[in-house]
């Protein structure tokens, strides 16, 4: 019952109702990705592509899908990572969640939240002053 409340009244959680009727109705599904992202496919797009898209495992992050799934979504490869041994590259990052507002957001020196001045580097602005 809660998760049918959560689908109805939210859309950052899993997936909503019209996207649970369209995944039923048209939907093929392609593939799981380690985070338990489901990944789908079906109809085609006015570009003449097939539409694909997720359906999270809890909160829907679109930083959460890994490499080679991303580039299957977004019709870089027309081969999604289920159907091959797709190995990350060496400089592809493992995701990692959106820590704005948490206590390990980055906070440069200088800003608002950290004591202190940022470093002056070359190129900073020079506001204009009347009479300069």
């Amino acid at each position: 019952m809660r998760n049918l409340l959560v689908q109805i009244f939210t859309w950052w959680n899993s997936q909503t109702m019209g996207t649970r009727f369209a995944t039923w109705r048209f939907g093929k599904r392609v593939g799981e990705d380690e985070f338990g992202n489901v990944y789908y496919e079906g109809g085609m797009s006015s570009y003449g592509l097939p539409k694909r898209w997720v359906i999270y495992k809890g909160y829907a992050e679109a930083s959460a899908i890994p490499p080679g799934w991303h580039g299957w979504m977004h019709h870089r490869t027309d081969v999604p990572p289920s159907k091959e041994n797709y190995v990350a590259r060496e400089w592809q990052k493992a995701h990692r969640p959106n820590l704005t507002g948490s206590p390990q957001a980055y906070r440069p020196p200088g800003s608002l939240a950290v004591p202190g001045e940022r470093p002056r580097v070359t190129g900073d602005y020079d506001a204009w002053t009347p009479g300069n």
